[in-house]
């Protein structure tokens, strides 16, 4: 094997086992907590050594802001991609409904990415954390001003009414993750059920007719 593509499938080994331990960490933060989550069941339930997940994280802390800044990235792709198929009303529809629409594992990274908000204010010591922190904390502000500047088109298209686009996106936002607060798969609401409570609502706030 020539050195250049050893050097990639090093590269991609490494890079999946990453993606691994990232995996098995929202299941744990998610279904554990944060606080309760011990470092080393996220080590021995990917199969390596706990000194062998300082190669890819520097801390559990690390690792929750890793999950923190791709989990928005990922719903900031998921917004982008619907807010430019579709006109506003039905683009607000479906990035709503898509809000929902999770397996288990990503209600987990849910969960993990609303419980660890309290955790992005302050700056870290480490320069790989803050790093990391600082990718969460901008990803965040910029998913919020995406919707603060469509919810903005649609009051200047006479759409919905004028408000403070910042504070309504601020309330859009939190009233969808307060969701990840008491929801749990296998519970007594399916995540349906929930959407068909919730979806409504929200148009109804940002004030579209068909809201509830």
């Amino acid at each position: 094997m020539a050195e250049r593509d050893m050097v990639q499938t090093r590269r991609k080994s490494s890079r999946n086992k990453r993606d691994e331990i990232l995996s098995v960490a929202i299941d744990t933060f998610g279904r554990d907590g944060f606080e309760e989550s011990k470092w080393a069941d996220v080590a021995a339930a990917v199969g390596v050594g706990s000194t062998a997940l300082y190669h890819y994280f520097e801390s559990k802390q690390h690792c929750l802001y890793v999950v923190m800044a791709e989990a928005i990235e990922i719903a900031r792709a998921d917004f982008d991609r619907i807010t430019g198929e579709n006109d506003f009303a039905t683009g607000v529809r479906k990035v709503l409904e898509k809000g929902f629409e999770l397996d288990e594992h990503e209600v987990q990274r849910s969960r993990v990415l609303v419980a660890g908000q309290t955790r992005i204010s302050g700056r870290r010591k480490s320069p790989r954390e803050e790093q990391a922190r600082q990718a969460a904390r901008v990803r965040g502000h910029d998913l919020e001003v995406a919707w603060a500047t469509f919810l903005a088109r649609g009051m200047e298209q006479k759409l919905i009414p004028e408000a403070n686009p910042q504070l309504l996106s601020r309330t859009v936002i939190g009233l969808h993750s307060s969701v990840w607060l008491w929801y749990r798969p296998g519970g007594m609401l399916s995540l349906e059920q929930v959407a068909e409570f919730y979806v409504p609502r929200h148009l109804a706030m940002i004030g579209l007719a068909d809201g509830a």
